[in-house]
């Protein structure tokens, strides 16, 4: 049997049975992976140029569109790459790579997603206090603590997963090296190990979303007490947005990481990873954007600007 010293290359999945299917998937892929570079790259770029958008919201709105690029960047293009081709290889370095900035990236994301909601709290619930706790100094440590989070996570369960005994082979069912396929080629009794591991990520992320549903229940008690209709709008139009986004986030990834094997189909397994490594980095910007009218102001100033070609970005400051 094949162990991981012996494997230099993994086979994943392929999406469809034809070249001319493989193609079309292609196509697919491209449009899609074009559309979230479109939104999240002017989200970023109206954020960074537009001054009025320098406050604590929009700063953390500038790091998962940042984050949200790079998770879409870890896997696609392969699996376009793939697609084109009529492949299905991707070297060892590559898968270990892949699953490195993907946990990496997404587990910065969901932090991001936490510090939001707290940031929403704040704004509505202590708006007297606003300046003081998620003054520059603070956004800045929080930005940075999300990051630097996402980085000690990866390398933990990267560390982990590919020091694995790899025994059953190297054909990874998935359209990217994700780590519930790649621990099915481990040998039974090293599996564990990282289950244990996974359980307590299980936990952790059950922490952060109690965190934000404790945190719109207390901004919902604060907007229900509002005498203003305008001021009911404008809250739930924010928050509920983001609470959908994280539900969404969280309940697929969950899904695809703790579902039992008895349950694994490809059809499952490639539907539900689809719904949470690609379909957040596409909707982000449109449910950012389309429901939040500073925003729309300022990517309609941005591309008049883009067309008289004299976009000149302030240096960014909250």
């Amino acid at each position: 049997m094949p162990n991981s010293s012996s494997i230099s290359e993994f086979l994943l999945l392929a999406l469809a049975d034809t070249q001319q299917l493989q193609l079309l998937h292609f196509w697919l892929l491209l449009g899609i992976y074009l559309a979230a570079l479109l939104g999240n790259g002017l989200i970023s770029t109206a954020v960074a140029c537009h001054h009025r958008l320098h406050t604590p919201m929009y700063f953390f709105l500038l790091n998962l569109a940042l984050l949200d690029l790079g998770c879409i960047s870890t896997t696609l293009p392969k699996a376009m790459a793939n697609a084109l081709w009529d492949t299905r290889h991707i070297s060892y370095a590559g898968c270990v790579a892949q699953v490195f900035f993907f946990l990496f990236l997404l587990s910065a994301e969901y932090c991001i997603l936490t510090i939001m909601s707290y940031d929403r709290y704040v704004a509505i619930c202590k708006p007297l206090h606003y300046g003081t706790l998620m003054d520059s100094r603070a956004c800045a440590t929080m930005a940075a603590a999300a990051w630097a989070t996402g980085v000690l996570y990866s390398l933990l369960h990267t560390a982990n997963t590919f020091s694995l005994p790899l025994c059953q082979g190297n054909v990874v069912d998935q359209f990217f090296c994700e780590i519930p396929h790649i621990l099915k080629l481990s040998c039974s009794q090293y599996f564990l190990r990282e289950f244990g591991i996974l359980l307590v990520s299980v936990c952790l992320a059950f922490g952060c979303f109690t965190f934000i549903v404790v945190s719109y229940v207390q901004i919902f008690r604060a907007v229900l007490r509002m005498p203003s209709e305008q001021g009911w709008h404008k809250a739930f139009s924010t928050c509920l947005p983001h609470l959908a986004v994280v539900s969404l986030f969280l309940s697929t990834g969950m899904v695809a990481y703790l579902k039992p094997p008895s349950i694994s189909s490809p059809a499952l397994d490639l539907v539900v990873s689809f719904l949470y490594s690609v379909v957040p980095p596409v909707m982000n910007p449109l449910i950012y954007s389309m429901r939040n009218k500073e925003l729309k102001d300022a990517l309609w100033k941005l591309m008049a600007k883009c067309v008289l070609k004299s976009v000149n970005c302030p240096p960014f400051s909250i």
